[in-house]
């Protein structure tokens, strides 16, 4: 008998991962070829042809299966079209002085890799979205039809599902919670975007660690954090050193989970969500970012919604997410349609 499988793919600025994974949520085999290789705008077509290679290797290897489809997690991907459209840290220009306006780089990434996969659907959204579908189809969102995943890596993605439904909006870019203004001042942080004052530039790994820095600057305390430097400086030190009650590292998770907190209870206004759910780095130190950002989130939304919401992390935390959620855009899909059908 032919097992079904489904491959997912994560696009990452360093390398590109993916798997094939079965209807239960397990990798049966995974892979990974390397992205920074392929840096440049005109690497773009190399790296398709490198890609649907090293994929068509690994389904050549398993016995007995059939490719149900290919899903894709990328940066700046748009479900809609198919497209990953200028991603920060993908195929840019080599020259800096690039006469094109506003750097615009638009891939079909769809169309390009399906002409190497005949018959084959293959569907792409972003990396926070795909995401959020693997955490409903194989982690703690299942059954539940109306949650928010909140993934706290470099950055803060983010991904809206409302009556069952991943809410893309009009143009596929709906649910950039990172960039909701928390600080409007000119002195606001500086976030990668280039606007200042976003919620990703004060909660992330990136935010905290930056949080950390300015409150060694400003308290006079005994740290073991102070003799480290800047570039060398992770997240996961905090967490390391909180677990030993150093002061500065407890103070910083407390004021991430209170601007984490207060923008989540904002957010239930809008969506009012089962459950709002973390996932990534930053969420690996436990309660020392869900404590505070649930009880700033409870003192600060609306009293009707109150004692409604829950703050969970990722069913799907300890696996291969990445790969997960690609393959899951198509299982979900794939699951539709057998029940449309039946």
């Amino acid at each position: 008998m032919m097992k079904k499988l489904a491959m997912g793919i994560d696009i990452g600025g360093t390398n590109t991962a993916f798997g094939l994974v079965d209807e239960d949520g397990n990798v049966i085999a995974e892979s990974k070829i390397s992205t920074d290789k392929y840096k440049f705008y005109d690497d773009y077509k190399p790296y398709i042809e490198a890609l649907a290679s090293a994929m068509k290797e690994l389904i050549a290897a398993q016995e007995a299966c059939e490719l149900i489809g290919i899903g894709v997690g990328a940066p700046n991907a748009n479900i809609h079209s198919g497209k990953i459209e200028t991603p920060a840290n993908l195929w840019r220009f080599e020259d800096c002085d690039d006469p094109r306006p506003d750097n615009i780089r638009i891939f079909d990434f769809v169309g390009d890799l399906s002409r190497y996969f005949a018959g084959v659907n293959v569907m792409i959204t972003n990396d926070a979205n795909a995401a959020a579908i693997g955490e409903m189809v194989f982690g703690n969102a299942r059954g539940m039809k109306d949650f928010v995943m909140i993934t706290l890596g470099t950055g803060l993605g983010s991904g809206i599902v409302s009556n069952g439904e991943m809410i893309y909006g009009h143009d596929g870019f709906a649910g950039e919670f990172g960039h909701i203004a928390v600080d409007s001042r000119q002195t606001g942080r500086q976030c990668g975007c280039g606007r200042r004052g976003c919620l990703e530039a004060y909660v992330s790994a990136t935010g905290i660690k930056r949080t950390a820095f300015e409150l060694m600057a400003t308290m006079t305390c005994e740290s073991s954090l102070r003799g480290i430097p800047f570039e060398k400086f992770e997240a996961k030190m905090l967490s390391e050193a909180a677990a030993k009650n150093d002061p500065i590292a407890l103070e910083a998770f407390e004021r991430t989970g209170r601007t984490l907190g207060l923008a989540l209870a904002d957010l239930m206004a809008i969506t009012s969500p089962e459950a709002i759910i973390l996932f990534g780095g930053l969420a690996y130190s436990g309660d020392l970012i869900m404590k505070p950002t649930f009880r700033y989130m409870e003192e600060n939304m609306m009293s009707v919604f109150k004692g409604k919401v829950k703050l969970l992390m990722s069913g799907i935390q300890d696996k291969n997410v990445a790969i997960l959620g690609g393959a899951a855009l198509i299982w979900k899909k794939h699951l539709e349609t057998v029940m449309e059908n039946y």
